[in-house]
This record gives C-alpha cells, sequence and structure tokens, in this order.
C-alpha cells in the first residue's frame, strides 16, 4: 500500500504539525529575498509601487499554481510592501455567512485577506464576496421566511489575495473580479540551488557547492520540499556527527529517506513498478491502479501523477496510464519498444 501523501517528506502540500512555523521562519520578507518567479515579481513590483504613489489599496489578485511555489509567501510580502495588515484563512474554513462576514467586518482599511484554497469556498459565500470585492458593502439576509430583510454594511477597502492549486474550479464570475491573476511555475535547478542556499544561512547550516545542488535537484521543483529536505539532511548531518553537510552526507541521507537523484520516494517508484509488472508498462486504468496499489483514485491523480508526468517517467493515454521508456531505464528495467509502441496504435 502507498504511504499517504501526509506523511512523505517529498509532499507538496504543508504539514499541520510544526512544520508551519518552520516554514515560517525560511519564507522571504520582501520581493528582494524572493527568489524565482522573475516576470510575476516585476509585475507586483510595479503594481506595488504605484499604488503606494496613488495611496490605494492593490486590486484584487489570485495566485494559482502547484502547492509549495509560493503563493502564501507572495501575500505575506505583499502586506509588509503595502505596509498594512494580514488576515490569512482557507475556504474550508470559512464554513457560513457569519464567518465570512466577521472576518471582513474585523478588516482594517487597505488590510490584505488571504483565503487559500478559495476554490473550496462555497458558492453561497462566493456570492457574498461579489459586492464586497467590487462595492467594498457586505449583504445580508437577516431573518428567513416573509419577515427576512436585507442589511448593506458599508467595509473597509481591502485586497482579497486568493490562492488555488485548480484554478479551473472556482467560478467565472469569482475569477473575473481578481485584478490580477498570476501563475507560478515550477523553479529551475539554479533557483533551487539558491534557495536551499538561503535556508541553510537562515539555519546557520554549513554545506557544500555540491551538497546545495544534491538538494535542490531532489527537491521536485518546489521550495517546500527543498527547505524539508534540508532540514532532514541537517538533522542526519548532526546524527553522525558532521559539523558540515558534504555530498558524501547528502547522499547518504537520501539513501536512508528512500529518495533518489530525481527525487521520486518509495511511492513514486513503487506506482511505477506497479504499473510495469502488473500491467506489463499499461495502459492501466486510474480505478484498476487504485485497487492495485490499494489506494484512493484520486490521491493518484492528483499527488503522484503531476510529479511524474513532469518528468516524463509516465503518461495519460485515452486507454489508460502508461509508464514511459523513462521510468523503464530510471528503474533499470528492460524497455519492449515494439511490444509499447503496438499499444498505442
Amino acid at each position: 500500500m502507498i504511504e499517504r501523501e501526509a506523511e512523505r517528506i517529498v509532499a507538496s502540500k504543508a504539514r499541520q504539525d510544526n512544520g508551519d512555523a518552520f516554514e515560517n521562519t525560511l519564507r522571504p520578507k520582501d520581493l528582494s529575498e524572493y527568489v524565482g518567479q522573475k516576470d510575476l515579481k516585476k509585475q507586483l513590483h510595479i503594481a506595488i509601487q504605484a499604488c503606494k504613489k496613488r495611496k490605494e489599496p492593490l486590486e484584487h489578485m489570485l495566485f494559482y499554481g502547484p502547492p509549495g511555489l509560493g503563493k502564501t509567501t507572495l501575500s505575506m510580502i505583499i502586506s509588509k510592501e503595502m505596509g498594512t495588515g494580514i488576515k490569512v484563512t482557507s475556504g474550508p474554513a470559512i464554513e457560513k455567512q457569519g464567518d465570512l462576514a466577521s472576518i471582513l467586518t474585523n478588516l482594517q482599511e487597505g488590510d490584505i485577506l488571504f483565503i487559500d484554497e478559495i476554490h473550496r469556498l462555497k458558492t453561497s459565500l462566493e456570492e457574498i464576496l461579489y459586492s464586497a470585492m467590487e462595492d467594498f458593502v457586505l449583504d445580508l439576509i437577516i431573518g428567513k421566511g416573509p419577515s427576512a430583510r436585507t442589511m448593506r454594511m458599508n467595509l473597509p477597502r481591502f485586497t482579497l489575495v486568493g490562492a488555488t492549486t485548480k484554478v479551473s474550479l472556482i467560478s467565472s464570475p469569482l475569477r473575473n473580479r481578481f485584478g490580477h491573476i498570476f501563475k507560478l511555475n515550477f523553479y529551475n535547478n539554479e533557483e533551487m540551488t539558491q534557495i536551499v542556499r538561503r535556508s541553510a544561512g537562515i539555519l546557520e547550516t554549513e554545506l557544500s557547492d555540491e551538497a546545495a545542488n544534491k538538494v535542490a535537484s531532489c527537491s521536485r521543483s518546489t521550495p517546500r520540499i527543498a527547505n524539508r529536505l534540508l532540514k532532514r539532511v541537517r538533522d542526519f548531518a548532526e546524527f553522525q556527527g558532521d559539523q558540515s553537510i558534504s555530498l558524501e552526507v547528502a547522499d547518504q541521507a537520501f539513501q536512508e529517506l528512500g529518495i533518489d537523484m530525481l527525487g521520486l520516494d518509495l511511492n513514486d517508484r513503487e506506482l511505477l513498478k506497479v504499473i510495469i509488472e502488473k500491467f506489463r508498462g499499461g495502459p492501466v486504468g486510474l480505478s484498476t491502479l487504485a485497487a492495485a496499489t490499494a489506494e484512493d483514485a484520486d490521491t493518484i491523480e492528483d499527488v503522484y501523477e503531476p510529479f511524474l508526468m513532469q518528468m516524463g517517467l509516465l503518461e495519460r493515454t485515452h486507454r489508460g496510464r502508461m509508464a514511459t521508456k523513462g521510468a523503464y531505464e530510471h528503474l533499470g528495467l528492460q524497455w519492449l519498444e515494439e511490444e509499447t509502441q503496438s499499444k498505442l496504435l
């Protein structure tokens, strides 16, 4: 059975334990410290400086992209650059109209309201946001039935910053009310190495250039995973009694963690092996694959597959999932080219 993502070191979603405090320690505090996303940073810098000159709040912003790339960090940076407060919540945490009304009425002029996983916001709550985002008013219905009445409250001018991993699930009326929509892309190896070195400096951890590059290359192009792996490697080095992290120490740490040179862990390799060994490389349907791995179909589709496809190790075809030639080579298995090509026809 494949291990759940919440227990994986290479999970890109934030954990609910003291890992949050660790992540906050390593977060960049302003745009000058933020590594990567060059075009996004440039547009954000222009928008912030222009609004500060006009002494106006920023237009509402939507950040979307895979988890762990810095959407929450950017919201914190926007708050600091604008010199305003920030309220942080998430779509699933806002359950009823009273919850959203309480949050909105407690905002101050110019504050940032950051809603993570905004695509999971209920439709009834989205409708309240329409007038709040456009006219900065809160329309509430008091009572039920014939005695129900509408109450309108003025709100301070605020900036809503939404973050989502599934922008397609956000309704068009809500999406169209954002003045800025930014996509966060995966980071290249040079940027990841810079992030690892910066985090190591904050943690007062010495590591060689080769070790920094090793951690970066195994981090799935995701800063959150890089920081988590760096912490694990640091623990291993301290356990071994090493004062600094060398390439040899990093290699030993990753071997103990079961993470290979591409950043795949035991779960990723097990999924590929099931496709290759039980289904002769595929194609295999998602439901069949879920039954064979004793894993939830949504978890396979949303957690495992994106990175495997990004690395060119897995393909989605009209007939099902297939392991690629790269997957065979990575696992040290023989690639049967003629047989595989015939399956695609």
